[in-house]
């Protein structure tokens, strides 16, 4: 290529400028070779290959998981490597093929395929509310330990109520880049949290946790399929993302959401 691609020491070897770029490149051809082995293997109408998926721990846990599962059931000829991780990934330079995300607003430089709404709920377990006692409005909260996520940036809680947003400005001991870790904080009696339904729903039907505040309403995020735009689909990523839909559209997923 003309151009050094590797620093070299005894210890270690690493790319240089021009080496971060090739790689960039050699990634593309490659996806692009596979993308068209899918389109040109007309004499297998069944979908095969290899699919890269991610998406949040929590989420990828409580529900991708089994539906991943589903799908390679369905598609034998299939293969899933299942990246969680909390943090945004870039699709093209770690050769993502979707992402399951959940957000407000998805970059408008890729394709996204909405799947369902998910709702959160303000909770606390018993033991908390038993010692500190349940608050009565949103603005009690500012006496309470709540518990944070650091993804969601400044510790603002927006509740609604009769038409009117209440911006909340909360504070506490624990925070976590991860919402399981709060889920077991919670749990503890650590504080009041705010959670998603499809994480904590079985633990509300039991009563191991109770919703605070339960007369307000939290903003709703979009649950989305997200994959780089490409002129033509492949018939392998097609057919994963009308599963998705087809999955998070029946009753029974839509209730824990």
């Amino acid at each position: 290529l003309g151009a050094r691609l590797l620093h070299r020491t005894t210890r270690r070897i690493s790319l240089t400028g021009p080496g971060e770029a090739a790689l960039l490149r050699f990634r593309q051809m490659l996806a692009i070779g596979e993308e068209l082995q899918g389109e040109l293997a007309t004499d297998n109408p069944e979908p095969h290959g290899v699919l890269r998926v991610t998406a949040s721990v929590s989420f990828g846990q409580s529900h991708l998981a089994a539906a991943v599962a589903a799908f390679v059931q369905r598609y034998p000829l299939t293969r899933v490597e299942l990246l969680l991780v909390d943090r945004m990934v870039n699709l093209v330079e770690e050769r993502v093929d979707v992402a399951v995300r959940i957000s407000r607003a998805i970059d408008p430089n890729l394709i996204a395929r909405p799947l369902a709404q998910c709702h959160s709920v303000l909770c606390a377990s018993p033991s908390y509310l038993a010692a500190h006692g349940a608050p009565a409005t949103a603005d009690a909260l500012t006496a309470h330990n709540c518990l944070t996520h650091h993804y969601v940036g400044k510790s603002v809680w927006q509740l609604q109520r009769d038409g009117r947003t209440v911006s909340v400005a909360v504070g506490g001991n624990i925070s976590a880049n991860e919402a399981s870790l709060l889920v077991e904080a919670v749990r503890a009696g650590a504080g009041i949290a705010m959670l998603p339904m499809y994480q904590i729903g079985p633990l509300l039907a039991s009563g191991e946790l109770v919703k605070v505040l339960p007369e307000y309403e939290l903003d709703e995020m979009g649950l989305y399929a997200v994959y780089a735009s490409r002129r033509q689909l492949p018939a392998l990523m097609r057919s994963f993302l009308d599963f998705l839909v087809e999955r998070f559209a029946s009753p029974e997923f839509r209730s824990r959401m």
